[in-house]
């Protein structure tokens, strides 16, 4: 064989990166069908990942026209600079198809969905570990040829399908194969399974990429939240919640009423129309000690922060959530079940024994948890996870059981240790507030270092009290805002708290 390929001689590269459940498999299995369809040589490999969205399979095809007295000898893998056409079936695939120099900007076309599905590693950040679309998809247009994107997975759920079939319908539109539409096409009618829905995914995976108004904006934004309207249920609830609605309009800053009507309808759904009064009646005292030149920058962020600590994760709500049709609709929503399809649901629960002792009545709780008898004979029930069937009666009644005791919220211990917390927590912002503005809006922010239930909530609440804790240490001075703000980023970043501790070491030697 001579060393003067021309570019026909030359087999053409394509890359898949694919999760589980993404149907990569069956992409490059259309791929490979549709070459030999089109009496090309194809050949596929794929190298799996590794389990819980830490990696991606990586699938790779080589295709290659015959040529005669000359038999191709296809790659079992991708070479860095050397593959033609990547496929990124999430944004962050795109971007370790990049890092793993995948994609070169004088031969890659790369394909990638714009949507995200977050990585343990940013799950498991305490704050917010979301990775930057807008940082990958800047990358892609730099390192590139071509850059083709679109959010697939939506095109491929209003169709009725599964993502591959989008990605392949934006493969067809590139022309990155000598293949025109109608071949893609007859692929998918040859393979026969989900045919209709397929072809649809495909006609919009093709529009959407050959169409520059479908391409997303660097940063996608979830859809704005819709205005609150009136509650649902009796009369007197519905007037009591517009009263409500009116109270903000009438009472509270400009800045902050935004943030104030998705914070009652938070409340209300947490527990109901009275509890959402409490709510503004706790924001409102702030008003009074805000400054108009920050534009109420305070109220503002405790609209946000009480919101929140008022609708905290007890297992009442855990359990509530579990159990609502809404829940079961998107998930059956999410694995594209048809109505005649049953579909099993396992919900996986870790509550201490201090959890169990929240749920129950002040003096009972405490009494509970205050004896070392009944801890020793308790404890080792809550060692272990449960794992509930809730797509079972048998998981489903005691979970929608404990959702009932919604009701009999106030009067449970865990509630008032929150009404507690919450009632020191505002204390201190009201104190910090008369002698130093930007460090109570850092005080209020630090708020959002409680969250969760169970473990998730106690390494919370240990955060917090640390950081708090760190006061008396910054007194007086005028970078103490700046201060708690580090100490709190610190608390977000992992959650071990390592960063947080080398953090108040610097502070103990100011």
């Amino acid at each position: 064989m001579d060393g003067s390929l021309t570019a026909a001689d030359k087999p053409i590269g394509v890359a898949i990166l694919a999760m589980g459940g993404q149907g990569g498999g069956v992409l490059a299995d259309w791929i490979v069908a549709l070459a030999e369809a089109e009496g090309y040589f194809a050949q596929s490999t794929s190298v799996p990942g590794v389990a819980q969205r830490t990696g991606a399979t990586i699938y790779y095809v080589e295709l290659i026209r015959p040529t005669t007295g000359r038999n191709p000898v296809l790659s079992l893998m991708p070479v860095p600079g050397d593959v033609d056409v990547v496929i990124a079936a999430e944004m962050m695939e795109a971007g370790r198809a990049i890092q793993r120099g995948l994609v070169s900007p004088d031969r890659t076309t790369l394909i990638a969905s714009t949507h995200r599905a977050l990585s343990v590693l940013e799950k498991a950040k305490p704050g917010d570990g979301r990775a930057s679309t807008a940082a990958v998809q800047t990358a892609a247009e730099q390192v590139s040829r071509r850059f083709l994107s679109a959010d697939m997975q939506a095109l491929a759920e209003r169709s009725g399908s599964v993502i591959s079939a989008s990605l392949f319908g934006a493969l067809a539109a590139s022309a990155s194969l000598p293949f025109g539409r109608a071949a893609f096409e007859n692929t998918i009618r040859g393979a026969g399974v989900g045919v209709d829905a397929s072809l649809r995914a495909f006609a919009a995976g093709f529009d959407a990429v050959r169409t520059p108004s479908n391409r997303p904006p660097p940063e996608a934004l979830l859809p704005a939240a819709p205005a609150p309207q009136a509650a649902s249920g009796l009369a007197a609830e519905r007037a009591e919640f517009s009263r409500a609605l009116r109270r903000i309009d009438e009472a509270f800053p400009t800045p902050a009423q935004t943030m104030l009507r998705h914070g009652i309808k938070r409340l209300v759904d947490f527990q109901d129309v009275a509890y959402a009064h409490e709510y503004l009646d706790r924001v409102a005292r702030l008003i009074a000690l805000d400054d108009t030149a920050q534009t109420f920058a305070l109220t503002t962020e405790a609209a946000k922060q009480v919101a929140v600590a008022m609708s905290y994760d007890d297992v009442i709500r855990v359990a509530d959530l579990k159990t609502r049709a809404s829940r079961f609709a998107r998930v059956r929503s999410e694995v594209a079940a048809t109505p005649d399809q049953l579909v099993g649901m396992t919900e996986f629960f870790h509550p201490r024994f201090e959890e169990a002792c929240a749920t129950l009545p002040t003096k009972l709780g405490l009494a509970l948890e205050n004896s070392v008898a009944m801890r020793r004979l308790l404890q080792p029930l809550f060692r272990n996870g449960r794992r509930l069937r809730t797509d079972r009666l048998s998981g489903f009644l005691p979970l929608y059981a404990i959702a009932g005791l919604k009701k009999y919220r106030r009067r449970l211990l865990r509630h008032q240790r929150e009404q507690a917390h919450l009632a020191t927590w505002l204390a201190l912002v009201e104190t910090t507030t008369r002698s130093d503005y930007r460090l109570a809006v850092e005080l209020t922010k630090c708020r959002r270092l409680i969250k969760g239930y169970s473990d998730t909530h106690a390494r919370g609440l240990s955060k917090y009290d640390r950081v708090v804790g760190a006061l008396p240490l910054l007194a007086g001075r005028e970078d103490a805002a700046d201060w708690v703000r580090r100490l709190r980023d610190a608390a977000l970043a992992d959650e071990d708290g390592k960063l947080l501790d080398g953090a108040l070491a610097t502070i103990a030697t100011l």
